[in-house]
């Protein structure tokens, strides 16, 4: 290592800045929120650093350095831009054994900023030791997307109790116990800002540990799942928390719309259970139903998968209501669901003012050929995207027809949206069955309907086939 991380308290210890521009300003805000007592020296300072002195934030000495400055520093740091100056800052903070950090100059530097995530009293720091410091914020990025916003917060409610249970259970028990904590319900209530709930399970929790024999209990507990969001397949379009809990889940099930490179994204030692329905459904559910509540009463976090979003068509609402039967405690995460994908991936917007105000989101899998009103889905005034729409889309645009929608009607299918091999086929009532026909579409595939459907600016990317292709459909 080139240097060692430390962590340095500096609550109310005097650190002097020296320079007053606006990279002074971010070492001075770090400074601050590490409780240090800044002193600013420099002639004339950034306006913001000027308002900052005046409300008694800091000190600021409008003055050439002097290494009088130092007398009572625990450390400097120089940002003047000013090579000569900087040096004769460095050399009078190592004459004084104080440690120095020169912005963007390691040679001179003791010591140097890290690329920081700061969720206090979690803090994580990385650094390329100077050499690659976009390097080093890429990773910071990086980290900051997996940890939750609330972790300070978890970090806080744990050590607010530490005490009490340090006071019931001995060190073995303790250490079982603070590990079920943090990765499990009461963690995920804390992390949801539900603090009354989280202690309420926390008190449950120490009060199973104390009356077992074996409270790091020879089992972990009752688990808990996670009703996953997917999105549309490409991994970049999951949200911050579907990342953060596919990196806690000890097993997921995943339906086939969840692309191998989400999966990607999961723990790489969490089992992982293909629960696709290919036929069968509602025995496939079934089994869905009884892994969840196998697998978390067996204390295990378990993520559900699903493409788009879990409660769109995604008969999430039927695992909600058995994971509530049997008292297992559930988070939903929200994805993209696959109309907005589509629209976004064709540029269609689902609503416009001059186009249409309303939209509604039906399946294409017919019931006895059950949809909603007929007519009202044959407005092109009114936005309709359906799902699972392609086996049945020569049925569907001849309900339409006969509902009175035109064979102008716009109509777009958007196939694997977001995914390599997307396709965009844009057309009407009266030929988009030979548009599809023509193209191969397969499933996963959206449907738009409505006056959007033609939008203009979405001709970039757009897919056709020859005029002779979609001739002679019946309209």
């Amino acid at each position: 290592m080139d240097y060692l991380p430390v962590f340095l308290r500096l609550d109310a210890r005097p650190v002097v800045v020296v320079g007053g521009g606006q990279v002074a300003v971010r070492k001075v805000a770090w400074l601050r929120r590490a409780g240090a007592c800044v002193t600013v020296v420099a002639p004339r300072v950034h306006p913001e650093l000027e308002q900052q002195a005046a409300r008694g934030q800091l000190r600021h000495i409008p003055a050439a350095f002097s290494p009088a400055h130092l007398a009572d520093a625990v450390a400097v740091v120089a940002a003047t831009g000013e090579r000569t100056v900087n040096e004769r800052v460095a050399a009078a903070a190592r004459a004084r054994g104080v440690p120095v950090n020169v912005v963007d100059d390691a040679e001179l530097s003791t010591f140097i900023f890290p690329a920081i995530v700061d969720r206090s009293p979690i803090v994580v720091a990385v650094s390329s030791a100077g050499h690659a410091p976009v390097l080093a914020r890429r990773v910071r990025e990086q980290i900051e997307a997996l940890l939750p916003g609330r972790l300070g917060a978890l970090a806080r409610f744990m050590g607010a109790r530490r005490k009490a249970v340090q006071r019931a259970l001995g060190a073995v028990a303790r250490r079982g116990f603070w590990e079920r904590i943090a990765s499990g319900p009461v963690a995920t209530l804390v992390l949801q800002g539900a603090g009354e709930r989280a202690e309420r399970a926390l008190a449950r929790e120490l009060l199973t540990s104390q009356l077992t024999s074996a409270p790091a209990t020879a089992g972990r507990g009752l688990g808990e799942v996670y009703l996953i969001g997917a999105g549309p397949g490409d991994p970049d379009l999951l949200t911050l928390r579907a990342l953060q809990l596919l990196q806690r889940a000890d097993v997921i099930l995943y339906d086939r719309l969840v692309s191998e490179a989400v999966l990607d994204r999961a723990r790489r030692d969490a089992e992982r259970i293909f629960v696709g329905r290919q036929s069968g459904g509602s025995d496939q559910q079934r089994r869905i139903h009884e892994l969840l509540v196998r697998f978390a009463g067996e204390g295990k976090r378990v993520a559900r998968l699903k493409g788009g979003d879990p409660l769109v068509f995604g008969r999430g609402g039927e695992e909600l209501e058995v994971l509530a039967a049997h008292g297992i405690p559930c988070t939903v995460v929200p994805g993209i669901t696959a109309a907005l994908a589509a629209a976004a991936a064709a540029e269609l917007p689902l609503t416009h003012r001059r186009l249409a105000s309303s939209v509604t989101f039906v399946s294409g899998q017919l019931s006895d050929g059950a949809l909603p009103d007929w007519r009202f889905l044959a407005n092109p005034e009114h936005t309709v995207v359906v799902y699972m729409g392609v086996a049945q889309l020569a049925n569907i645009v001849a309900k339409l027809r006969a509902a009175g929608a035109a064979p102008e009607h716009p109509a777009a299918i958007i196939e694997r949206a977001t995914l390599p091999g997307q396709q965009i086929l844009r057309g009407t009532l009266g030929n988009i069955a030979a548009l599809a026909q023509a193209s191969e579409v397969e499933p996963p595939a959206i449907l738009i309907l409505g006056d959007v459907a033609a939008f203009a600016a979405a001709e970039a990317g757009t897919a056709s086939v020859p005029a002779e292709a979609a001739a002679g459909v019946p309209a």
